[in-house]
C-alpha cells in the first residue's frame, strides 16, 4: 500500500540527485489551446535539472485514436520508459514548469502500469532554481533499463465505467475543469464539443489546488477544498491531464486509490447520446 506523502521538496532533491537509484523526468506540457510559443520538449532542451529525460505526453500514448494522449497499452508504455532509462529498482522524480501540467499526470501513468516508486517535485522547476539548484541543456545519456508494468486498472476509468458510476452514485466524479466551463457558461476551448459537465458531479478546478508559488496546497487546504476524501472517487478533467492534480491531492490526503477517467471531457461530450448537466454542481 502506498504511503505517505506523494511530494518532494527541491532541498529533498538536492541532497539526493547522486543516488544511484534515481531518475529525473521532465513532464512540462502545454495544452494546444493555449497557443505556448514553445513546445514542454523545446523548453526542456533549453534547460532542464541535471539528468533530467523528456517525458512526453503526446507520443507515449495510446495509438490509433482522436483522443489526446490516452493511456497506452503495457507493451507500448514498457518500451517507451526503458527508452529513457526509467525501470525496476528506479525512484522516479516527476517535475514540470507548469503547475503540475502534466508531472501529475505522469506520476499517476507510472503508478497505473504498477511503478509506485515515483513522486512529484513540489513546485516544480520553479521550487528547484529558488533554491539554487543547477540547470543544464545537454540531453542526459540514458541506459536502457528493464521495466516490468503490473498494470492497476483500478486507477484508470473508461466512458462506460464513468457512465456507470454517475448512475449509481457508486463513485464521487470531481472535475477539474475551470468552473465556467463546468456550469456551461463558458465554452470549451476544443472545437465541436459543448461545456457543462457528467450528471453528478463535482466542481473543484486543478488551479485551486496550487499556491501562488506553484507548490502543491497543505494537508489541511486540501481537506478544506476536496470533498469526502476518503470515498472512491473518479476525477476528470478536459483531457485527463489536470484530473491526475486531483488524484495527486488526494493521494496526499490519504486516499492512494483515486482513478483517473482517462478520455475526460473531450471523449464525453463527443458523443451526443451522453447526458450533460449545466449549472451549478
Amino acid at each position: 500500500m502506498e504511503t505517505g506523502d506523494p511530494l518532494v521538496t527541491a532541498d529533498w532533491l538536492k541532497q539526493n540527485i547522486s543516488a544511484p537509484d534515481i531518475r529525473i523526468v521532465d513532464a512540462t506540457y502545454f495544452a494546444p489551446f493555449t497557443n505556448p510559443e514553445k513546445s514542454g520538449r523545446e523548453v526542456w532542451a533549453e534547460s532542464h535539472i541535471p539528468g533530467a529525460v523528456f517525458f512526453d505526453i503526446d507520443t507515449i500514448c495510446a495509438p490509433g485514436t482522436d483522443l489526446p494522449h490516452m493511456l497506452p497499452d503495457p507493451i507500448l508504455f514498457s518500451s517507451r520508459v526503458r527508452k529513457l532509462g526509467i525501470g525496476d529498482g528506479n525512484r522516479v522524480i516527476v517535475y514540470d514548469r507548469n503547475n503540475y501540467c502534466a508531472a501529475a499526470r505522469v506520476w499517476w501513468m507510472l503508478r497505473v502500469m504498477g511503478h509506485n516508486d515515483v513522486k512529484v517535485l513540489d513546485g516544480g522547476l520553479a521550487a528547484w532554481t529558488a533554491a539554487g539548484g543547477d540547470l543544464e541543456d545537454m540531453p542526459p545519456v540514458a541506459f536502457e533499463r528493464h521495466f516490468t508494468a503490473r498494470v492497476r486498472s483500478d486507477l484508470v476509468k473508461d466512458a462506460s465505467q464513468v457512465a456507470a458510476a454517475s448512475a449509481s452514485g457508486s463513485h464521487q466524479i470531481v472535475d477539474a475543469r475551470p468552473a465556467a466551463r463546468f456550469t456551461g457558461e463558458a465554452p470549451e476551448p476544443r472545437e465541436g464539443l459543448s461545456s457543462g459537465h457528467i450528471p453528478g458531479s463535482l466542481s473543484v478546478p486543478s488551479s485551486e489546488m496550487v499556491h501562488a508559488d506553484g507548490t502543491l496546497k497543505t494537508v489541511s487546504e486540501l481537506q478544506d477544498l476536496l470533498p469526502d476524501t476518503k470515498a472512491a472517487t473518479i476525477t476528470t478533467c478536459g483531457s485527463g491531464v489536470t484530473a491526475a492534480i486531483l488524484a495527486l491531492g488526494y493521494a496526499r490526503l490519504g486516499n492512494w486509490d483515486v482513478a483517473v477517467y482517462d478520455g475526460s471531457w473531450t471523449e464525453w461530450a463527443s458523443d451526443p447520446s451522453r447526458p450533460v448537466a449545466t449549472g451549478a454542481a
